[in-house]
């Protein structure tokens, strides 16, 4: 089954050193047009800027770029996508826009600066997983909803709502892969009393990582 990392949304940071200002931007990107489209709006709108390094990773041609846009070679652009590249991250652009504040921050200052812009905006943006997700509606009672709950991260469930009427009422997102197995150990941990409805089989991203 294939599965794979992608930003959950746009995520965006800011951060001084020694008076440079440097704006991180994470997008998802699934084409290498939208891409590049992201990168233009940006130097668009940050025209006045240092500069405005980039890099993104589109997982369907296998494409990776990245520039340093004027820094000295090797200290913004690689960095910046070695961030992704290390967090298995796909499907993704980045631009990390600097205004110069008169204060050199020598190669290894530079390195630090825009691994730090990039991976703030990442936290920002949040991390999803792109899989087959199955989907279950759970009825149980009081008694058994703490064992469901530890049943639940086991397996690495996404739950969603939860209502608490004369049952606990549960909707959770299981991997496809996990799905049978899991549906098998809730029902035999409750000897058959929670009720369990498959509602759908669906291929999407889930955030599986909050912000920060």
């Amino acid at each position: 089954m294939t599965t794979y990392l992608v930003p959950a949304g746009y995520g965006e940071a800011e951060f001084t050193e020694k008076h440079s200002r440097f704006i991180g931007r994470v997008w998802r990107a699934d084409t290498e047009e939208e891409a590049l489209e992201f990168l233009r709006k940006t130097r668009e709108n940050n025209r006045d800027a240092s500069h405005n390094v980039y890099a993104y990773i589109i997982r369907g041609n296998n494409i990776t770029r990245y520039s340093d846009d004027g820094e000295p070679n090797g200290t913004s652009g690689l960095p910046t996508l070695n961030v992704f590249v290390s967090e298995e991250i796909q499907n993704v652009c980045c631009i990390v826009t600097r205004y110069f504040g008169g204060t050199l921050l020598g190669a290894s200052g530079l390195v630090r600066a825009y691994s730090k812009a990039a991976k703030l905006a990442l936290n920002a943006a949040g991390v999803a997983q792109m899989a087959q997700w199955r989907s279950f509606h759970i009825c149980c009672d009081y008694g058994f909803f703490d064992r469901a709950k530890r049943i639940l991260k086991d397996f690495e469930a996404v739950v969603g709502n939860t209502d608490f009427g004369t049952e606990v009422s549960v909707e959770a997102l299981v991997r496809e892969d996990r799905a049978e197995t899991f549906a098998l150990g809730l029902t035999d941990a409750s000897n058959g009393k929670a009720k369990l409805d498959d509602t759908g089989s669906t291929f999407l991203g889930v955030r599986i990582r909050r912000q920060g």
